[in-house]
């Protein structure tokens, strides 16, 4: 498994996901349960302002999923995709990008 990991980090690199972004989806994907941002410090040692940043990144990206969670306060937690739907999201975003360049070069050809 440790093959297919080092190779979905090589595909997610191309697409310019960072090195840190990397070591908190693999962190996710390791301990397979929902994570604060403050555990995610914790676990990794680097400051939360730069978790806070690279988590909403890979977010937005749909490279992890949130859930709003209440306990006294309100925050969120945060889970990995599995590697098998990333890989799915990755190649229709690619199809559909190659899909919109097609429809603009058969336009151009007029």
């Amino acid at each position: 498994m440790e093959e297919v990991y080092e190779k979905l980090e090589a595909l997610l690199r191309s697409i310019g996901v960072k090195k840190t972004e990397l070591r908190i989806y693999r962190l996710l994907l390791e301990k397979s349960r929902p994570m604060r941002i403050t555990e995610i410090v914790r676990e990794l040692g680097i400051s939360e302002r730069s978790v806070r940043e690279h988590v909403l990144s890979l977010y937005r990206r749909g490279i992890l999923k949130r859930e709003l969670i209440q306990q006294g306060w309100l925050g969120y937690t945060y889970t990995a995709v599995s590697p098998g739907e990333l890989l799915e999201s990755i190649k229709r975003y690619i199809l559909e990008r190659i899909s919109e360049l097609e429809k603009e070069l058969k336009g151009t050809r007029n």
